[in-house]
């Protein structure tokens, strides 16, 4: 199944049924009080030789890296941003950012997405371009650049910003 927050409720929905089997190699989800929109576009267009429209209109996904097995994804936890992923989805900004649980044994001590193990960044990649291509397909994201910790701050400040312009009263 895909999770999407339902803006007006703040609860979380199901939005669609996934048509293929595929396995989220992380903990996924979103930073609360970010949103996607005017500023997290401009970025992306300052930043990319790719047409893009608009934000995407979602919360700002968030990548969590940990070595302990949390069965559950309607959770909070504290967690620090290393770096992320410019994806583009049909002309829209959809940034990844790729995070590090707090106090996490091993994953814990990364200050940068480059520090990683190649192969773990390459296996959120594969999930993130293939996770919504039907058989024969042309593929629908395109991740235009990894990016590290300073770039993913600047990324979730735009978010918040986008936030504060569209929710707050």
């Amino acid at each position: 199944m895909k999770y999407e927050i339902d803006k007006p409720s703040g609860i979380v929905k199901i939005d669609r049924p996934q048509k293929y089997s595929n396995i989220v190699p992380c903990l996924y989800g979103f930073i609360p009080q970010t949103y996607c929109d005017t500023a997290v576009a401009e970025w992306a267009k300052s930043k990319s030789e790719l047409e893009i429209v608009q934000g995407d209109h979602d919360p700002l996904d968030v990548c969590v890296l940990t070595s302990y097995h949390i069965p559950r994804g309607n959770i909070l936890l504290k967690a620090k941003p290393i770096g992320g992923f410019r994806m583009i989805d049909h002309g829209e900004a959809d940034d990844k950012i790729i995070a590090v649980l707090v106090d996490d044994e091993i994953y814990g001590k990364f200050n940068s997405i480059f520090e990683v193990e190649p192969s773990v960044i390459q296996r959120l990649k594969h999930y993130f371009l293939t996770y919504k291509n039907l058989p024969d397909a042309s593929p629908l994201c395109i991740i235009d650049a990894e990016y590290d910790q300073e770039e993913a701050r600047q990324i979730i400040q735009a978010s918040r910003k986008d936030y504060v312009n569209n929710f707050s009263e």
